[in-house]
């Protein structure tokens, strides 16, 4: 059971990540053949993430009602729909509200996916399994952009979207004896908070929305920049200081505050945001400086930045072996001074750097990073009863989105910032050669700002206690 519970989530994590990676590379052709504006475009992925973020505490309340099982099947099914209709989508309309279906069931798998881990695998064994759905995720991550430039150059784009259906049709066919052997829910069951849940979306939704213009609406030459994202962050304050008001107060509450009392989850969910926040600052600005730098093409840039993933892949297992023989502290917190010492040396960038220097400092990121992530999530899930576990594995799912953002958001402000103040306003897209110093300079400054929120993510983790 443990075997096959294993693969099935594998299978939902691989896709998921998989069709990601792949989105990612076919956003220019995308653009192209649908004659939409980048503003329009990018939201074939920003509805996708921000569907994910608002839906994964949704379905971990909801596991309790219907069972973990049977919800991670359904998603399987969802995603795999969604992703027949975005290859028959006609318009760029169509493609965003099918990427909206698509993100629905890949909520419910990532939502559900170290639940049902949790389930099948013993504590002494959790770190483990934990580890091997790693392995998953950095294959899809590593396929992503092969299996998408290979389609994109022989086949048609909505090639990407097919090659997921057969697989994942395949695997909820197959599921199904799988997730019933789960069960249903047991719990008794409660009312459901509505106003719990409509605090949360609008909290969710105001805060990604801020996060992910705050660089536009901050640099903007418009005088109303600056006051729309005051007010977007006003909103998103005034929204999550009701929804937590609420909850503290509410007979059955939609997120378990209770939860986050104990000093062990809170700061174990807060570290998990930080180890993505600087993970992110990492995949963001990283391809510029090799291509506008280093003059490297999109491939041998493809070839460098695999180094992440692939030390994942090897990395995350013994992690997950480590965490079953000495607990998670010690290891998630080594994970992340490896994760600090990485943003320190990549910090020291210059003109004359190598690949292969580069790419041995990338390692070292996704060393650090598989050391946290399984040992950590692990050690959030076996300190939960099992009725939370639908719950906590929502949480630790929203934390590394709220990380994605974060990090994303953060990395191109500051950046932006630094280069705007050394180059007399000029951004990004205005790089020229003459202009390689005050480029690298900001670079150094924003990896020096992420080692200080690894360094931070240190202190946190290790705070947490035993």
């Amino acid at each position: 059971m443990q075997r096959r519970t294993l693969l099935l989530v594998a299978v939902g994590v691989f896709m998921s990540t998989l069709d990601s990676s792949m989105l990612n590379v076919a956003l220019p052709t995308l653009m192209l053949v649908f004659a939409a504006p980048l503003a329009v475009t990018e939201w074939v992925v920003l509805v996708y993430l921000l569907t994910i973020t608002v839906l994964l505490l949704f379905w971990g309340r909801l596991s309790q009602r219907f069972g973990q099982g049977r919800l991670y099947l359904t998603g399987l099914l969802v995603f795999s729909l969604g992703s027949l209709f975005c290859s028959l989508a006609q318009g760029i309309g169509q493609l965003i509200c099918f990427r909206f279906v698509q993100a629905v069931g890949a909520s419910m798998m990532m939502a559900m996916g170290p639940a049902l881990i949790k389930s099948a695998y013993p504590p002494s064994r959790l770190g483990r399994g934990l580890g091997m759905v790693g392995i998953a995720t950095s294959l899809g991550l590593m396929a992503g952009p092969v299996v998408s430039g290979l389609l994109l150059r022989w086949s048609h784009w909505r090639m990407i979207f097919w090659v997921t259906v057969p697989v994942g049709l395949l695997a909820a066919f197959f599921g199904r004896n799988i997730v019933m052997a789960f069960g249903p829910a047991t719990e008794e069951r409660r009312p459901f908070d509505v106003p719990g849940a409509l605090f949360w979306t609008g909290a969710v939704v105001l805060t990604i929305l801020v996060l992910t213009h705050a660089t536009s609406l901050c640099c903007s030459e418009a005088a109303s920049g600056p006051e729309l994202l005051l007010a977007g962050l006003t909103g998103a304050l005034i929204c999550w200081w009701l929804f937590w008001t609420h909850e503290v107060n509410a007979s059955h509450p939609f997120l378990p505050v209770r939860l986050f009392r104990r000093r062990f989850f809170s700061m174990a969910i807060l570290s998990g945001i930080l180890s993505f926040t600087v993970l992110f600052f990492v995949l963001l600005l990283m391809p510029f400086y090799l291509t506008a730098i280093l003059g490297l093409g999109p491939d041998s840039t493809g070839y460098v930045m695999m180094a992440v993933p692939l030390c994942v892949f090897f990395t995350a297992p013994l992690a997950g072996h480590l965490h079953d023989r000495i607990g998670g502290r010690i290891i998630a917190t080594l994970g992340l001074l490896f994760c600090f010492l990485a943003l320190l040396s990549l910090g020291l960038l210059d003109t004359d750097s190598s690949p292969l220097a580069i790419g041995l400092r990338l390692a070292l990121l996704g060393f650090g990073q598989a050391m946290f992530l399984a040992p950590n999530s692990a050690a959030v899930l076996a300190s939960v009863p099992l009725r939370h576990a639908g719950v906590t594995a929502s949480l630790l799912a929203t934390a590394r989105n709220m990380g994605m953002l974060l990090g994303t958001s953060l990395a191109g402000l500051i950046f932006s910032l630094w280069f705007s103040r050394l180059t007399g306003g000029l951004d990004m897209k205005d790089f020229q050669p003459h202009l390689t110093a005050p480029y690298l300079q900001a670079l150094h400054r924003t990896f020096q700002v992420g080692a200080l929120l690894a360094f931070a993510g240190m202190a946190i983790s290790w705070l947490r206690g035993r």
